[in-house]
């Protein structure tokens, strides 16, 4: 794919399952911090494709990152077929790429999505999402992303990452981009798929306050409607950013997954992929 970056990760000499990866906010494919460069091992046996999402890290820039456009990216990605991971906002990203074209999956992996609006019902999600439309709201056109960068992490209590020219325009990004946590999502498709499913958890036990009460409640509510409502696995592990602080723990269970997943994918359940 020309028009989106693709960081690629393959021992396998080409022979290997694909596996697609979705980023969040403030970050970009391979990146450590919050991205994905903690699973690199599970190159060993399959084809990483880590996308840089459109206006993140060595993708073309866009006028407004949006979930239904990097479902198009995640589409074409998969090619005849692949195991898809998405994270945060990329979550979204995923859930909305696998309505569209459940044939295409092996399996799917959401770490802590920011599918919001499916779990409305729960009050603490409620919450969150009449906070998050207010302050999207209120956001000013000419918010520098410094700001942003900052209101993203010191504010809730977290150390602020360097602010690199990288990091900003992934901060540029991620506050102008279509709210993914407001997007609506079809579950009964993704409920009657028959691929293997897992959601990811932090516990958020050691995270700082603000950022439990803002962000570590109303992820940890969603996941557990979506793990219910589409018939998923939940993973919880120690901490909150789970595929870099537990990595060992992600990728195992990544490993086991998609094992799963390949197996019913040779049986007849899909496909093969190149």
């Amino acid at each position: 794919m020309d028009d989106v970056h693709v960081t690629r990760w393959d021992e396998t000499a080409g022979r290997g399952p694909r596996a697609v990866f979705a980023h969040g906010i403030l970050t970009w494919g391979d990146d450590e911090r919050y991205g994905f460069a903690a699973q690199r091992p599970l190159a060993d046996r399959y084809r990483l494709l880590l996308m840089d999402r459109r206006g993140y890290g060595r993708s073309p820039d866009i006028a407004r990152s949006d979930y239904e456009t990097d479902a198009d990216d995640l589409v074409r990605l998969l090619g005849d077929g692949g195991h898809l991971v998405g994270h945060a906002y990329g979550g979204v990203s995923a859930l909305v790429a696998v309505a569209r074209r459940p044939d295409l999956v092996r399996s799917l992996t959401l770490i802590q999505p920011g599918a919001l609006r499916p779990a409305a019902g729960h009050p603490v999600v409620a919450a969150a999402l009449e906070r998050a439309r207010k302050a999207t709201t209120q956001l000013p056109e000419d918010y520098p992303p410094e700001e942003f960068l900052r209101a993203s992490t010191e504010a809730l209590g977290m150390a602020a990452p360097e602010p690199t020219p990288q990091r900003l325009r992934a901060a540029a990004a991620s506050m102008t981009e279509r709210p993914c946590w407001d997007a609506g999502i079809p579950l009964a498709p993704l409920a009657a798929a028959p691929w293997p499913k897992l959601l990811v958890s932090g516990d958020w036990a050691d995270a700082p306050p603000l950022y439990k009460e803002y962000a570590g409640e109303p992820l940890i509510a969603c996941a557990e409607f979506l793990a219910e409502a589409i018939g998923a696995d939940h993973l919880v592990v120690p901490g909150y950013y789970p595929h870099t602080q537990q990595s060992a723990a992600v990728n195992a269970a990544l490993r086991e997954l998609w094992g799963r997943g390949d197996a019913r994918w040779e049986d007849g359940g899909g496909a093969e992929s190149p």
